[in-house]
């Protein structure tokens, strides 16, 4: 995938979360980040079970597909997300990951996944020990490191995520595996985060709620590699 490299030869992927966008002006605003360089459009899935709020489906997916070129990280925060992985393939997502502390067959979900042609992820939360993910590293394409508690944009970053990030890193070893970060990422920790191992820096408010997303959108990559 695309992305931007740093000191250490390492790429940088920034993935605006359309959760914090302004949705009466989503295709803009999705057009927008897009034009400034965002490599992934992030969009959260939330069905008011797993989490405790109400987001978006595949016909929003579906919209934001053809509003944009960019590829679309599709985060699937619900229950039984193997009733749905087909619906958000048709409507354009390019990657799909699912929470295994929501999915009762990890492996099948994520093979379904790969079968379906897309990159294939697993979220994990941040109470979650990671070793609920060691047995299908060999299925995955990213791991989608929860540094807030899912359900919210806006919340603050829980500083024990780049611990979890640098040991992530460690046990993937030399596989091929972003690493993603979602919740609280701004220009503050953009740098810690990439350092620790993070490949895929996910951003709502620090980008949307900024007064100029193109520009937070430049901002972060660069203070990411500083």
């Amino acid at each position: 995938m695309s992305g931007t490299s740093g000191k250490t030869g390492r790429t940088v992927q920034i993935a605006p979360s359309v959760l914090a966008a302004d949705f009466s002006r989503l295709g803009e605003q999705v057009a927008t980040v897009a034009a400034a360089g965002a490599d992934l459009i992030h969009i959260d899935v939330m069905d008011g079970h797993f989490v405790p709020n109400i987001t978006m489906g595949p016909l929003v997916v579906a919209a934001i597909k053809r509003a944009t070129t960019v590829p679309l990280d599709v985060h699937l925060m619900i229950t039984n997300p193997d009733a749905y992985l087909d619906a958000f393939a048709q409507a354009g997502a390019g990657t799909i990951s699912v929470h295994v502390e929501a999915t009762v067959h990890l492996h099948r979900t994520l093979s379904r996944i790969r079968q379906l042609g897309l990159r294939a992820g697993v979220a994990i939360n941040p109470a979650t020990p990671l070793s609920a993910i060691g047995e299908v590293f060999d299925l995955l394409d990213q791991v989608l490191v929860m540094s807030v508690n899912p359900g919210f944009g806006g919340q603050s970053f829980i500083p024990r995520s780049v611990e979890r990030i640098a040991d992530l890193r460690a046990q993937l070893g030399d596989r091929a595996v972003d690493i993603e970060v979602d919740g609280g990422v701004d220009l503050s920790n953009a740098a810690t985060l990439f350092r620790a191992g993070a490949s895929i820096l996910v951003a709502g408010a620090s980008v949307f709620g900024a007064p100029d997303p193109a520009a937070a959108t430049v901002g972060l990559r660069r203070a990411a590699l500083s």
